[in-house]
């Protein structure tokens, strides 16, 4: 008499297994979260690590080469180049977990409701493409340009155009989730339609999401940076990677270092934040892990 031997549970995705199976799977990985780990705690403890305020002027120590003092030199007004690429990490991470969050709430919902009505998908997924239709960039810069320069105002002009890849990556799980039979049941017997949204079809978008979310951060990150380049982001006085390359490049044939530094630094966490979503795809994906399997 044959046995059939059931295949073993799979367990339960939580963030712990996923980190520790992505430290494991490459030691790339590894190294990107290192590098994104000492970004993100260096702007958290700026104010100790700072040697210098980052917006005090001194003219007469301007453009000062790398020193004991100055271990990065100074730029045009005199303001130590270090410290403002530590506390400019702050602004660029921060807009980019913020806008990864926003988008994803906001996006979340748009997809729910558009995936699970009809009449609503109709309505909401042509605004969606309406929004895709215009370059981020040029969206944004409009955005800032009419409400004025803030950290708010950044923050959205950012997240608005990340909405609509959110809400359409959404929308196309819940319309596969749909139509499976327990959700059908749940349907039946007249669960409650927040229940469903809430307990059946947005656990199935939580593995998609959180890819997309670091997507979203890398890109938030950039955008920051260019719009801070253009001279449309963040105030200039207030330190940014944006804000500290575009006061440089009038002085790149002179002092390169015053766009080299920040320019890694901004290098450094998009590529880490975009390994570690690559890394976090491969390891959500089911064809990614049945592909490493056969022989």
């Amino acid at each position: 008499m044959a046995v059939e031997v059931l295949p073993e549970p799979s367990l339960p995705i939580t963030p712990r297994r996923l980190g520790r199976n992505l430290l494991r799977s490459n030691p790339i990985i590894a190294i990107a979260v290192i590098c994104l780990t000492v970004i993100v705690l260096m702007a958290i403890f700026a104010p100790l690590l700072a040697p210098h305020d980052p917006q005090f002027l001194a003219p007469a120590n301007r453009l000062k080469p790398a020193s004991a003092e100055f271990p990065l030199g100074t730029d045009a007004y005199g303001r130590d180049v270090l410290s403002r690429i530590i506390y400019g990490g702050r602004i660029s991470l921060l807009i980019g977990l913020g806008s990864a969050v926003f988008s994803i709430v906001i996006g979340l919902a748009i997809g729910l409701v558009s995936g699970f009505f009809k009449w609503v998908d109709a309505v909401m997924m042509r605004i969606m493409d309406g929004l895709m239709a215009i370059p981020g960039i040029l969206l944004a810069i409009a955005v800032v340009s009419l409400s004025g320069a803030s950290l708010t105002t950044v923050l959205i002009a950012i997240t608005i155009p990340e909405v609509p890849r959110v809400a359409r990556l959404v929308r196309s799980v819940v319309l596969t989730a749909r139509e499976e039979p327990y959700v059908e049941a749940a349907i039946s017997v007249g669960t409650s339609l927040p229940k469903i949204m809430w307990r059946h079809l947005m656990p199935n978008t939580i593995a998609p999401l959180i890819v997309q979310g670091t997507y979203v951060c890398a890109s938030a990150i950039l955008t920051e940076a260019i719009l801070s380049f253009l001279g449309a982001g963040i105030s200039p006085e207030i330190p940014t990677w944006g804000n500290i390359m575009a006061e440089g490049r009038a002085f790149f044939q002179i002092k390169p270092s015053l766009i080299f530094w920040p320019g890694l630094m901004l290098s450094i966490a998009i590529l880490s934040v975009n390994l570690i979503g690559d890394a976090a795809r491969d390891a959500l994906d089911p064809r990614m892990k049945q592909r490493e399997a056969r022989p």
